[in-house]
């Protein structure tokens, strides 16, 4: 131990690990020195994985890494390492699948032994403390490891070295090359249905997650073929979701999943990843089918990542809050006993919350079964004929008692919120909150989202070293998604503003993604730069595809590629986007619906994106109207570019747009939809506009 009143952990940046200082147990973080210190003791390493967020793993903290007895046994036998998996995601993506692979299951906590050069060749997820019939605990597994390590060496050494190559092979098997055509959306889009809950929406049983690429595909698929079925399966799912406990029907925003099937008791963290794809899905939505649902469950994500999760002055959004309050309750801060509504509300205001909600004296979770999770029960006009109300008299009690629940609430001690500022993170929301300004009309939004922009290149970018992982010290090499989602955020903040030093950005940031990144020989993006410190013997390289959880990295640089083609006609971005979908397209049917990132960008790729060019004058009502009217339609891959004459006379316009639209007087108001550099002829009447862009790209075939 280092320190007399903690271990080594006590001045890390992360807020996971300095929760661990106190602790007995001689913890290193990831680096050089953990893994010398193991290589001069003979020892091998505990790897212990876990976030902020994460229930178990404070469970896994307070039963075995507080306990003196089990801490002694550790720092006696082990060089025990802590590793944030929000911090070190690459650490993470490495071990998680050798450890499901010797143990049949992964997730947090990551409790992996590893060789003194970083190879695992045991471990699991959570263990309890003490033997629990035929499960080991976790004081029995640590006696026996350090003993297999000591007496059966050659056996260990053979199952590192096993797993080592098992893991390499796996992810090598990852990609496959093939030709690509839209059919191959097929497949995808297939398991989308074959997996669909028709009664309570979703995908599969249980526990549940958001697939919020699968709903945009779906949405997309939908729009563009006219089958039915597809916005069903979207629509449904949506619905069932909003309703749900899983969505905190008083506060704004999703929890993480769903531990049932019908989206009611949530696991509570939540997480800024989830909420941006799941805002861009209900923005998607609502565009399509103009449900008030939609549009107040997107409005409710913006408020609570707005007031809960970013930095009004800076700009910039958190990455989570936590589930608990402390390491006895379940989510008790989002729960509710029927005794807390009747405290907080007047008896007509409960009468018609715990109509609405479901509320009863039995409430949801084990550890409390009093403790309500609040669900739409009862629809509003159900709900008032039920207590003999108008349906008005409902909703107005109903949003009085909201009010005054969230009141309450936040009176209580809240969950802590982890206030790194990740820059892939906050790149994806930084694109949903400018879509969602965009369609619902809110340039509040529009506004912010281009604050954390600024501050995201400000702060997180180097021209030596590119993106950082996450904003502050000590600095932190950015990964793949630190690179494509940021470059992605900048063309959407040109897109949003005609401002050329975002495009000018977005190319550098793509420079480097190819200096870096690519891989020439074979396509496709490896997670690590080429410069990056290596792991260890345990250094494989990674090509992200897979949806888990959010979008799949390489498949967002294929659309990343693709869209600056369209705006400069630059022949490499266009060569990059092919040979990372090429890349991957044999593959396609082992991943199905883990794959819908990939079958977004199969469909941008073969159609182009889609431009719609608005001139006008600064100020001109009929261009503003042609404006509003293009961005409630919803189509992927749309840019929406209001050009002005002073925009048009300064040069903002990338070249391969300029050569299109140049010739347009840029005075007058009318629109102008292109896609492939083929413009429609302009218009200057919006509804003619949004019917134009609907059939954009129409005659490109698509699978059925």
């Amino acid at each position: 131990m280092t320190e007399s009143n903690g271990n080594r952990l006590v001045n890390s940046r992360s807020p996971y690990l300095r929760s661990a200082a106190h602790q007995p147990v001689d913890w290193h973080e990831w680096g050089e020195e953990a893994f010398t210190r193991a290589r001069v003791e003979d020892k091998p390493v505990l790897l212990d994985i876990g976030a902020v967020w994460c229930h178990w793993c404070h469970v896994i903290d307070r039963e075995s890494y507080d306990n003196p007895e089990i801490a002694a046994l550790i720092n006696r036998l082990f060089v025990p390492v802590k590793v944030d998996r929000d911090e070190r995601p690459d650490i993470d993506a490495r071990y998680q699948p050798a450890i499901a692979a010797l143990s049949g299951q992964g997730g947090w906590p990551l409790t992996a032994f590893l060789t003194p050069d970083g190879r695992p060749f045991f471990g699991g997820t959570y263990f309890p403390p003490e033997d629990v019939m035929d499960r080991p605990g976790f004081k029995s597994l640590l006696a026996a490891v350090s003993r297999a390590w000591q007496d059966r060496r050659s056996e260990v050494e053979s199952t590192a070295g096993a797993l080592t190559e098992a893991v390499a092979k796996a992810e090598a098997a990852g990609e496959g090359r093939g030709s690509i055509d839209l059919s191959l959306v097929d497949a995808i889009t297939a398991q989308c249905a074959e997996l669909f809950d028709s009664v309570h929406g979703g995908f599969g049983q249980s526990p549940k997650f958001p697939h919020a690429t699968a709903i945009d595909l779906l949405l997309e698929r939908y729009q563009y073929t006219g089958r039915p079925e597809l916005l069903t399966i979207a629509q449904t799912t949506l619905e069932k979701m909003a309703l749900g406990g899983v969505y905190d029907q008083i506060g704004g925003g999703f929890h993480r999943y769903s531990v049932d099937r019908i989206w009611h008791v949530p696991h509570f963290e939540k997480m800024s990843y989830d909420n941006s794809e799941l805002l861009r899905n209900y923005v998607h939505a609502f565009q399509m089918t103009g449900d008030p649902l939609f549009r107040r469950t997107a409005e409710g994500i913006l408020v609570w990542t707005g007031s809960v999760l970013s930095d009004p002055d800076r700009g910039g959004f958190f990455a989570s809050q936590d589930a608990d309050i402390s390491l006895e309750d379940d989510g008790d801060y989002f729960t509710w006993t029927q005794a807390e509504i009747r405290r907080a509300l007047s008896p007509e205001e409960a009468r018609v919350a715990e109509t609405y909600y479901g509320v009863s004296e039995t409430g949801d979770m084990h550890h409390n079964p009093a403790k309500n999770v609040l669900a739409v029960a009862l629809g509003p006009a159900d709900g008032a004929r039920l207590l003999n109300l108008s349906e008005s008299e409902f909703l107005e009690t109903l949003e009085r008692a909201r009010v005054k629940l969230y009141g309450v609430r936040m009176a209580r001690p809240t969950p802590k919120i982890d206030e790194t500022v990740y820059v892939g993170w906050n790149a994806m929301m930084v694109s949903a909150w400018l879509d969602a300004a965009g369609a619902m009309n809110r340039p509040d939004c529009r506004q912010f989202a281009l604050k954390t922009l600024d501050r995201l290149w400000a702060e997180g970018w180097d021209e030596e070293t590119g993106f950082a992982h996450f904003l502050g010290e000590p600095p932190s090499p950015g990964l793949l998604d630190d690179h494509v989602y940021p470059a992605l955020a900048l063309l959407d903040g040109f897109e949003a503003t005609l401002d050329r030093r975002y495009f000018d950005a977005a190319l550098r940031v793509a420079g480097r993604l190819l200096a870096r990144f690519y891989d020439r020989q074979n396509g496709g993006f490896f997670d690590r730069s080429g410069d990056a410190p290596p792991l260890g013997a345990f250094d494989i390289r990674r090509k992200p595809f897979q949806d888990s959880p959010t979008p799949g990295a390489n498949s967002a640089a294929a659309i990343l590629f693709d869209r600056l083609f369209d705006y400069t006609g630059e022949p490499a971005y266009r060569e990059a986007a092919g040979r990372t979908l090429e890349a991957f397209g044999g593959v396609i049917g082992n991943y199905g619906m883990f794959a819908a990132s990939y079958g977004l960008a199969l469909i941008v790729h073969e159609r182009r994106p889609i431009d719609v060019v608005i001139t006008g004058a600064e100020g001109d009502l009929a261009a503003y109207e042609l404006e509003r009217a293009a961005a409630r339609v919803f189509r992927l891959a749309k840019a929406v570019l209001r050009v002005t004459p002073s925009a048009l006379a300064a040069g903002v316009l990338p070249p391969g747009l300029a050569e299109t639209v140049g010739h347009l007087p840029a005075g007058t108001p009318q629109a102008l939809v292109c896609v492939r550099n083929a413009c429609q002829p302009p218009v200057s009447r919006p509804d003619e506009l949004a019917a134009l862009i609907a059939r954009a790209g129409a005659d490109i075939a698509a699978p059925n």
